[in-house]
Formats: C-alpha cells, sequence, structure tokens
C-alpha cells in the first residue's frame, strides 16, 4: 500500500497540480468550464498568461498552454459571450509575472 501511494505522490499528483494544458471547445456541453473574457483586470477572477511551451504551464497561477487536441489537456473551456453565462472571468496578461488570480474562491475550478 505504501508503493502505491508513494507512485501517486511521485507520478500522478505532479501532473493533476502542476498543469494548465487548456483545450478549447466548439460546444459549451463539451468544456468542463464557461469562460469569459473581461475588458479590465479589475473584473476578473484570473489573470491569465499564454505561454508559449507546455512545460511553462506550471501550477494554478493563470500561465495556460493551449494545445491542439483535447486529449492533451487538463481542462476544456468553452469562451461564452456574456459574463452572467461563464463560470469564471479571466484577463491576459501581457507579462508573465502579472498572471495570478484575484479571486480565490474560483480557485478550485481549475483543479
Amino acid at each position: 500500500m505504501y508503493k502505491c501511494s508513494l507512485f501517486f505522490r511521485l507520478c500522478l499528483l505532479p501532473s493533476l497540480v502542476f498543469s494548465q494544458k487548456i483545450f478549447t471547445t466548439d460546444y459549451p456541453s463539451q468544456s468542463d468550464l464557461k469562460v469569459f473574457v473581461v475588458n479590465y483586470e479589475s473584473q476578473s477572477d484570473l489573470k491569465v498568461f499564454k505561454v508559449d511551451y507546455q512545460s511553462q504551464s506550471k501550477g494554478n497561477e493563470g500561465l495556460w498552454y493551449f494545445v491542439k487536441y483535447s486529449s492533451q489537456s487538463d481542462k476544456q473551456i468553452y469562451f461564452v459571450d456574456y459574463p452572467s453565462q461563464s463560470d469564471l472571468k479571466i484577463f491576459f496578461v501581457k507579462y508573465k509575472s502579472q498572471s495570478g488570480w484575484r479571486n480565490n474562491s474560483k480557485k478550485h475550478l481549475l483543479y
């Protein structure tokens, strides 16, 4: 039992906690999460920075890597047209250091 627990912690847990690989779906019913992009940082729950490489998408701190196929993703999202339709409001930032949560009560949505 100890070996199984150790295996889970060393192999499986990092892939669950430390990745933010995102796939954009075509339909809301295919998504795990409905997202709305706000115009101002102050309106957001999460400030997101799009990284260029999968290895840069670590932690649950708004560093997102967009994948080409749903099977490669940790979360599947759908971009909605209105804030009232969303589970999460995001704002895209220009710099990696600006990413992070503004509303910690929504943090569980990306675990």
